[in-house]
């Protein structure tokens, strides 16, 4: 059985918010692909050592700040790889491709233009995805413009994805919330998932759609095309394979921690969300008595950031 190579592989942005891509040369494995940059690991060396000897190398940047992004297991028919990513936060240098291989700054939202490894795929989607992940609470109908008015400040302090979650309204009160929701997310070019019927995505312009648990494991293939977002409830490790078989984007894992909804309730604690990172061949969101403060936790335990309702919500009124 051949070895995994485990890689160091990196997401560096610039000012813009452009990420770096570099082009294979063509005589290596994957070759004629783009890849974020990074390489393999030498014996006896640390991912984030390799990370910084390999940016160097094949960049002619020095890091000064990294955090894991996502660790990516992939098993190609001739090799299998673990990818260690990391978002680069701070460099110095002027990023070129000091081998002879082409680079460019490309803008997350048309990194899917272009043809990466396999492999690469979860890194393309996690580049593109925020490190906190709003989930609305509870909307009244007759409540609607405080409602809104509160969503405005959660954009304004620089929330840019939502799940609009409102078990509670008939249908037609939550489509014509959602239209109002997906409006004001425009204006602050945030994304907006729906806890809804898939169905319900282009009737009323969402980026995409949140499966919860049941409707996840009803579900034998991915609800909508590969141009919008589908995102998953998961639990524990079943939940996540069923969210990886059928092409979920995202999942959020929990609960991480004891919440005031559910108190008394088992919860992953983050040695639970780390297990479950580490076999998660996507981006995870932590949840579950989430608050800022716990972005550094959930970072270091393998996931993308922290999914919330209260913790994120009253955020935005401070």
């Amino acid at each position: 059985m051949n070895l995994t190579i485990h890689v160091a592989a990196a997401v560096i942005a610039n000012a813009h918010g452009e990420v770096l891509i570099s082009l294979r040369h063509a005589q290596a494995h994957q070759g004629g692909l783009w890849e974020f940059p990074g390489g393999k690991l030498e014996s006896g060396e640390d991912a984030y050592a390799a990370l910084k000897r390999e940016l160097h190398e094949e960049l002619g940047v020095d890091v000064i700040a990294a955090r894991p992004l996502i660790r990516i297991p992939y098993r190609y028919p001739d090799k299998a790889v673990l990818l260690d990513v990391w978002r680069v936060t701070d460099f110095t240098g002027a990023p070129h491709g000091r081998e002879g291989q082409p680079v460019q700054w490309v803008a997350p939202e048309r990194l899917r233009e272009f043809a990466f490894p396999a492999a690469n795929h979860p890194i393309v989607t996690a580049a593109r995805l925020p490190d906190r992940y709003l989930i609305t609470p509870e909307p009244k109908l007759e409540q609607d413009a405080d409602f809104l008015e509160h969503l405005d400040k959660a954009f304004i302090a620089g929330i840019r994805l939502v799940q609009l979650r409102a078990k509670t309204l008939n249908e037609r009160a939550y489509i014509e919330l959602a239209r109002a929701v997906c409006a004001r997310a425009q204006t602050y070019a945030a994304q907006v998932l729906l806890n809804a019927d898939p169905e319900r995505v282009a009737e009323v312009g969402a980026a995409g759609v949140h499966l919860n648990t049941q409707r996840l494991m009803s579900l034998s293939q991915r609800p909508l095309p590969t141009d919008s977002w589908v995102a998953a409830s998961c639990h524990n490790a079943a939940e996540l394979q069923q969210a990886m078989r059928i092409g979920c984007d995202f999942v959020v894992l929990g609960p991480v921690q004891p919440t005031a909804s559910h108190p008394g309730a088992a919860h992953l604690e983050w040695s639970g969300l780390h297990a479950l990172c580490e076999v998660a061949a996507l981006p995870v969101y932590a949840l579950g008595g989430m608050t800022d403060t716990d972005l550094d936790a959930a970072w270091r335990a393998g996931a993308q950031g922290i999914a919330a309702i209260r913790g994120l919500w009253t955020e935005a009124l401070c």
